[in-house]
Order: C-alpha cells, then structure tokens, then sequence
C-alpha cells in the first residue's frame, strides 16, 4: 500500500474549502457577505485551527464589513460545517484576506516589464549603426 502524498490536514483543509465556500453561497443571509470567493483553506496539523482565504470583490471600508459579516457568522458556518463533516474536534475557523491574487498580477506585469526591456535591448542591438 502506498502512502498518500497529502497530510491528513491537508484532505481536510480542502473539503473545509468545499463546504465553506457551499455554505457562504448557499446558507449566508447576511447581505455584508456577498461576492466572497474562497480561495483556500490551511489547517494546522492538529485539526484545531482553520485559516479561511477568502477574496472579494469590495474595496476599503465595504471590504471591512464584508470581513465583520464574515467573522460574525464564523460560529454558524462552524456549527454547520459539524453536520457535513465527521470530524472528532471541529476546527476554530478564522477568515483572512487572500492577497495572493494581487500579488501574483504585480509578479506577472514584473515580468511583462522585463520581457519588454529584454526585447527592446535586442533590437537596439540587432540595429545597425549608421552615424560612424
């Protein structure tokens, strides 16, 4: 029998994902919970604590209260995370701002920029010079 590459922590942390992200489209009243993306979900080895990546669409002071309805309903979403998932202890759920999204775009026009550096260099360079 061959040993999975995932943790245990990790099956987890993704079906936490799954069922978190049902339950915000699906059960969530609040309005301040709205256009919310999960993203991911890490879980500590010990099953306790669950960090919620979560991105959204608002910005500024709607962004704030989008993460104040998220952390008010994080009892609700936990209680009903217990009736999908059998778990012996279910884990503290805490919801975070995913800033990898615009973290990644600002990696990407790093990389646009170079490329369009390195391309412009190569042309000069291939330019025959005529003022000699």
């Amino acid at each position: 029998m061959t040993k999975s590459t995932y943790s245990r922590a990790d099956r987890v942390a993704d079906q936490i994902r799954m069922e978190v992200a049902d339950i915000l489209m699906r059960k969530i009243k609040d309005p301040r919970v709205r256009s919310v993306t999960v993203t991911d979900v890490e879980l500590t080895k010990d099953l306790r604590i669950a960090r919620v990546f979560v991105t959204t669409m608002e910005q500024n002071k709607d962004e704030r209260l989008v993460f104040d309805g998220l952390a008010k309903a994080s009892g609700f979403v936990r209680a009903e995370l217990g009736r999908r998932l059998a778990l012996r202890y279910l884990p503290e759920l805490i919801f975070m701002k995913d800033i990898s999204g615009p973290r990644a775009d600002r990696v990407l026009e790093l990389l646009d920029g170079l490329h369009r550096d390195q391309s412009h260099e190569e042309m000069l360079a291939e330019t025959p010079r005529t003022d000699v």
